[in-house]
C-alpha cells in the first residue's frame, strides 16, 4: 500500500451537462481505483468555474486560477457555455485560457465506432473504421490575434481582423506528434489536411513543413488532402484513414464530422495534451453543454468516460484505459444507450452498466 500512486486531478464540470458527465467519469475512475488493489487512487479537487460563476463574479474562472491548476497531474473538464453568456466570452475565459497558457498544443480526438450504435455511414456496417484526428491546439485560426476598430465611423463601417498564425515550430511539433502516433497503430499513415490553394501563406508553410517532417518517417505512409476533399473522404473513404493531422480550425470541424458519422457527438472523447509535461493536460468530451437537456439525466456520458480513458493513458495506466474502452463497447453492444443514439437509458444507467462491465 505504501507504493500506491495518488493522482491529483482538478475537476471542472463547468456548465450544463458538463456537471453530469464529469460526475459519470469520476464514478468510473473511482471504481477502477477501488479495484486496483491499492495500486493507485484519485485525489479530486473540484472548481466551480463556468458561466454560473461568471453570472456571480464577472469572471469565468478566478484570476489566479491558472496558478491553482498548475500543480495538478491532470484536468478533467466538462463543457462550457450557457445562453446567458456570449460564447466567445465563455470559451476564451475558461477553456481556451487553460489550453493556451498551459501550452496544450496537441489535441487528440479519436473517432470510434461502437457496437450497437447505428452509424449513418453504410460502410460502418461491414468495414472496421477507426481513425484519430490530431489537432494543432495552440495557434492557427484560433490564435486570437486581431481586433475590431473604426466603429467611430458609424453603423456599418466597423472593421474586424482575425489573423491566423502558423509557425514552423507549431507545425513541426504537431506533425511529429502525429507521425509518432501513427507508428503505434496497425495502419501507419498520416493524412495532412491543408488549404494551400487558397491560403497561400500559412498553409503553404504547413505543407512545406509536412513534407520535410515526412522525410524523417520513411516507414509511415502519407498524403496531403485539401480540407474540402477531406470532408468528402470522411464520408466516402473513411477506411483509408488512420491519423489525420490538421490545423486548429480544420481539425475542430473534421473531428465533429467524424463523431457525427460514428453516431453522436456525445460519444466523442478528446485530450488537450502538453506533451512536454511542463503543465497539466486536460481531458474533455467534445460535446457542448446542451442546455436543452441539462439536469434531466439524459446526457450521454460516453464521451466523458472515453476522455477519462485517455487520461488513464496519459497517467501511465494503459491497461486500465483499455478496460474502460472495452466496458464502453460491452455497454453499447448490450443496447444500453442514451436517447441521442436512439436508446432509452438514462445517464446513470449507462454509467452503472459500464462499471459492471469493467
Amino acid at each position: 500500500m505504501s507504493d500506491a500512486v495518488v493522482h491529483r486531478i482538478a475537476a471542472i464540470p463547468a456548465d450544463g451537462v458538463g456537471v453530469e458527465v464529469v460526475a459519470a467519469g469520476r464514478a468510473v475512475l473511482d471504481a477502477l481505483a477501488a479495484d486496483s488493489g491499492g495500486r493507485f487512487s484519485f485525489d479530486w479537487a473540484e472548481f466551480p468555474w463556468g458561466c454560473g460563476y461568471y453570472d456571480k463574479t464577472g469572471l469565468m474562472m478566478d484570476e489566479d486560477g491558472l496558478e491553482a491548476l498548475r500543480d495538478f497531474d491532470a484536468i478533467y473538464f466538462g463543457a462550457v457555455g450557457w445562453p446567458s453568456v456570449p460564447d466567445h466570452v465563455s470559451l476564451w475565459g475558461l477553456r481556451l485560457r487553460i489550453c493556451q497558457n498551459f501550452d496544450q498544443w496537441a489535441n487528440v480526438r479519436p473517432v470510434r465506432f461502437h457496437p450497437g450504435v447505428t452509424s449513418p455511414l453504410r460502410k460502418a456496417d461491414d468495414a472496421p473504421l477507426d481513425w484519430i484526428v490530431v489537432r494543432e491546439n495552440s495557434e492557427g485560426e484560433y490564435a486570437g490575434l486581431g481586433g475590431r476598430n473604426l466603429s467611430g465611423r458609424g453603423p456599418g463601417n466597423e472593421v474586424a481582423l482575425q489573423t491566423s498564425l502558423f509557425t514552423e515550430t507549431g507545425c513541426e511539433r504537431i506533425m511529429r506528434f502525429a507521425f509518432d502516433l501513427a507508428r503505434t497503430r496497425q495502419v501507419s499513415k498520416v493524412s495532412s489536411v491543408t488549404k494551400s490553394n487558397a491560403q497561400q501563406h500559412g498553409m503553404v508553410l504547413w505543407d512545406e513543413v509536412f513534407e520535410r517532417v515526412a522525410a524523417d518517417y520513411p516507414d509511415v505512409a502519407t498524403e496531403s488532402v485539401l480540407v474540402d476533399a477531406m470532408s468528402a473522404k470522411f464520408v466516402l473513404q473513411p477506411e483509408d484513414l488512420s491519423v489525420v493531422v490538421a490545423s486548429n480550425l480544420h481539425a475542430d470541424i473534421l473531428s465533429d464530422l467524424g463523431s457525427a458519422l460514428a453516431g453522436s457527438l456525445g460519444l466523442a472523447a478528446s485530450a488537450n495534451l502538453n506533451p512536454d509535461r511542463r503543465f497539466p493536460s486536460m481531458f474533455e468530451p467534445v460535446h457542448g453543454s446542451a442546455p436543452d437537456i441539462a439536469g434531466e439525466g439524459l446526457a450521454n456520458p460516453i464521451g466523458a468516460i472515453g476522455s477519462a480513458a485517455l487520461m488513464l493513458d496519459h497517467l501511465g495506466h494503459p491497461a486500465e484505459a483499455d478496460r474502460v474502452r472495452r466496458a464502453i463497447d460491452a455497454t453499447t453492444g448490450a443496447g444500453v444507450l442514451t436517447p441521442d443514439v436512439s436508446g432509452r437509458a438514462r445517464t446513470d444507467e449507462v454509467v452503472a452498466s459500464i462499471i459492471d462491465n469493467l
